[in-house]
């Protein structure tokens, strides 16, 4: 799977209030998370950013409580791809469920600037930073997770599955 898209990049222990703040939890609808997604980060972010862009942040990225609605919000607002030093583990967990592709990438991480053009193959774990010219490696993933990402989620993959 090939993603390319513009960067929007953030730092370190973006928490999950930030990605999606708690005052809007009661929704459950995912394009109305949208419309607040990362708002107590960049109060911008979600009237500017555009279907295929990618999200890049430090280390701890989705740190804080853990609720699923934060990478729904991210993925809502048309998020292909969150690129970070390190991830929350229960974040991870989450996107993941979700059909949200999320790699890390330290050295990537480091280099990249808002606005960069990039191109991920998440297939080969490859990160090709398309304004700087370089290319930076992310761990793939093992084919089982591979084939939860391709399928749109576990539960998009449950149902393709079992024939549900």
């Amino acid at each position: 799977m090939i993603v390319r898209g513009t960067v929007w990049k953030f730092g370190d222990n973006i928490n999950t209030d930030e990605i999606i703040p708690a005052r809007y939890l009661n929704c459950r609808d995912a394009q109305e998370l949208a419309k607040h997604c990362m708002e107590d980060a960049d109060t911008q972010f979600a009237s500017h950013v555009k279907a295929g862009d990618i999200i890049v942040g430090g280390t701890n990225f989705g740190c804080g409580s853990s609720r699923e609605h934060a990478p729904i919000a991210i993925k809502a607002c048309g998020i292909a791809l969150v690129i970070a030093k390190t991830f929350a583990r229960i974040f991870f967990r989450n996107a993941v469920n979700i059909g949200l592709p999320i790699l890390e990438s330290p050295d990537f991480v480091e280099s990249v600037h808002t606005g960069d053009a990039i191109e991920v193959n998440l297939d080969e774990g490859t990160i090709t930073n398309k304004t700087q010219h370089n290319v930076y490696h992310a761990a793939k993933y093992p084919s089982f997770m591979q084939e939860l990402i391709h399928a749109g989620g576990l539960m998009e993959w449950v149902k393709k599955t079992k024939k549900i």
